[in-house]
This record gives C-alpha cells, sequence and structure tokens, in this order.
C-alpha cells in the first residue's frame, strides 16, 4: 500500500477504532481519543491499517519503522522480479548459409538468457514480391535451433519486415 493509504494519529477520523497494541494483541473497540492516549504513552503512532473496516482497524506502532520495512520488501519483490527483454535480430532473406547460422547462434543465446526474440527479415525493392523466400529462412531457423523455444508470435508481414517472435521454454 501506498503511504498515504494510511491515516495516522490525528489524521483518523473515525469515533471508534478497533485497537491493535504494538505485540498484536487485540484490545477491543475503543475511542479514538484513547487510542491516541495509549500510543503517545509508549511514545508509538497510532496508524490507521484498514480504514474500510466497521469500526476502522488501528495499530500501535512506530510509523517511521513499518514505512521503512514495507519499502524494504518493496524491494526485495522487486530484485527478484527478472525483467525480460525483447532482443531483436534483423536480416534479408538472401541471407548466407553461415551468416544464417552465426545469427541462430545469437538468437539461441538470447533465449538460454531468458530474453525474448523477434527475428526480422527486411524486404527490398523487388524481394516484395517474393515473401515466401522470407519465411523460408524464417522455418530454416527454427530448424537449426531445434527446441528450446516457443513461437510467440508466428511469421507474419508487417509493411516491408516479415518478423516473428520466439519466446524461451518455461523451465518447471
Amino acid at each position: 500500500m501506498a503511504d498515504k493509504d494510511f491515516r495516522t494519529n490525528e489524521a483518523i477520523t473515525a469515533r471508534e477504532v478497533r485497537l491493535i497494541d504494538e505485540n498484536g494483541e487485540q484490545l477491543g473497540v475503543v475511542p479514538t481519543q484513547e487510542a491516541l492516549r495509549r500510543a503517545r504513552e509508549k511514545g508509538l503512532d497510532l496508524v490507521e491499517v484498514a480504514p474500510q473496516a466497521k469500526p476502522p482497524v488501528c495499530k500501535i506502532l512506530d510509523y517511521g519503522k513499518y514505512k521503512f520495512e514495507q519499502e524494504k520488501k518493496l524491494k526485495e519483490t522487486k530484485k527478484k522480479q527478472k525483467q525480460n527483454k525483447l532482443k531483436e535480430v534483423r536480416m534479408q532473406p538472401k541471407i548466407d548459409s553461415h551468416d544464417l547460422e552465426f545469427k541462430t547462434r545469437h538468437i539461441r543465446e538470447f533465449l538460454e538468457e531468458g530474453n525474448k526474440v523477434k527475428v526480422t527479415i527486411r524486404f527490398r525493392g523487388r524481394e516484395l514480391a517474393h515473401t515466401e523466400i522470407g519465411r523460408g529462412v524464417l522455418e530454416k531457423i527454427l530448424e537449426l535451433l531445434e527446441d528450446g523455444y516457443t513461437v510467440e508470435k508466428t511469421p507474419s508481414m508487417e509493411g516491408r519486415f516479415m518478423s516473428m517472435v520466439l519466446a524461451p521454454k518455461s523451465k518447471k
């Protein structure tokens, strides 16, 4: 939750709140002023953690420390997420077999790293009349790759380009 979702101390507008102390024990429904007094005695803050409840649930805790812990948890979850990148490999329909193998090796490396790969073939001039050659090149790439990928987007024309998107096979 964002900071603005939590009301603290005097910002709590409800007359009565369900109070939870710093140890997590429920103290029942008490007037807001009483809850605020108890928090002040302990040198802590009164934080509204569930404003939608009837009556709202408030906790006695150190708000600065609580916010710090929340940010720390958020950073940890972001760190564990893997950022998938979309790499692009471009070529022309009249590509030599060695060049094709070289590009395929790069595609395989990208897939092993966990990235998606967009394979694009650019048609120039009269090549546009023979798009089946480009489709053949893309099929040859799929043959050279063997397994370890899933075709996320089948070969299709987009203006002067024919492209397909490959994703790494999910490891279970």
